[in-house]
């Protein structure tokens, strides 16, 4: 019966057959990411530990690099039901909040941070603690922090040490307020540019410069039109690990237990990849010819209020101000 069963199926058919279970369960998770960036070995990763742990019961498939949209897209799409996995970032979740009160909106704040262990302890500690009413009411299951990174400023026109060295610049943000607002207290011209269109504006010199993790000046290999590279840190922000509720209901709780402790894990090992590449990446882009700058960030800092009111405009004065007093209070 065997040999006549193998003879119908083949024996890879017959092993994948056995290896998942009928009543598998199939999860799409989509993001922005280049494939070769960190976060897409760590969805990579993910997806491998979670079929493993759940003998294919739950698998995830992953389409990166805006295959189904941008980051935007298919948040939209998740709330939906068509994608039950994405990564966005905070500014991405708060566009579903009422106006003025915007809670995932105060993470960009610019220079609140003193370094990427303050940020992540901000993080995963008070603050998903806080906006966890506001996952509940959007209809996402919040899994883990990822990570995204510190901006930094590159231009195709000068090197950057002061504010002033900002001013007249064409810079292109995404389409976060918060970015926008920073750019411009500094002194920038600024131009809302989608992800994807980014490189070709550089090339055609639609814009003169553009800020971004240095994982991503680096993926995208920015050297190649961006002379001048400004180690700003001005803004933090992270990819956020969400699930749609219909998703997570179609798991066990152990697999649902699953899911949140591999997304963890594979958040946790792109922050610490990130951190050890950061330092290989300067290095990189300085080898590729950019010319890099370490800017007076106290300066930077200084003309920041007015970054600071549209912020407070946009998520809420008072959100801003508990997000405050949760960075003080973070040691």
């Amino acid at each position: 019966m065997l040999k006549k069963v193998l003879g119908l199926l083949g024996t890879a058919s017959l092993v994948a057959a056995m290896a998942t279970p009928a009543s598998a369960v199939e999860l799409k998770l989509a993001h922005y990411a280049p494939i070769d960036h960190t976060a897409s070995k760590a969805a990579e990763m993910m997806a491998a530990a979670v079929a493993k742990r759940t003998n294919n019961a739950v698998t995830i498939k992953l389409f990166p690099a805006n295959q189904l949209g941008d980051g935007n897209e298919v948040l939209e799409q998740q709330m939906k039901g068509a994608i039950d996995i994405t990564l966005p970032t905070q500014p991405m979740l708060d566009k579903y909040g009422p106006a003025g009160d915007k809670p995932f909106g105060v993470v960009m704040l610019p220079f609140v941070y003193k370094g990427y262990e303050h940020a992540w302890k901000v993080l995963d500690g008070p603050f998903t603690k806080w906006v966890a009413p506001r996952f509940d009411q959007i209809g996402l299951v919040h899994l883990a922090n990822w990570e995204w990174g510190f901006r930094n400023l590159t231009n195709s026109k000068r090197p950057i040490m002061k504010p002033d060295d900002v001013k007249g610049l064409k810079i292109r943000t995404p389409g976060e307020i918060q970015l926008q607002a920073a750019m411009e207290a500094a002194g920038g011209i600024v131009t809302k540019i989608a992800f994807p269109e980014l490189p070709m504006a550089l090339k055609q010199g639609v814009v003169d410069g553009q800020e971004n993790p240095l994982s991503v000046i680096s993926s995208l290999k920015l050297w190649e039109t961006q002379a001048h590279l400004a180690l700003t840190y001005h803004s933090y922000n992270s990819m956020v690990a969400v699930a749609s509720k219909q998703a997570m209901a179609k798991l066990t709780a152990d697999q649902q237990k699953i899911v949140k402790e591999e997304a963890q894990k594979a958040g946790q090992w792109f922050r610490d990849e990130n951190l050890k590449a950061e330092k290989g990446m300067i290095a990189l882009l300085k080898e590729k010819g950019m010319k890099v700058t370490e800017p007076d960030l106290a300066a930077f800092k200084a003309k920041m209020q007015p970054a600071y009111d549209s912020i407070a405009a946009y998520s809420g004065k008072a959100n801003v101000d508990a997000f405050l007093k949760m960075v003080a209070e973070t040691k």
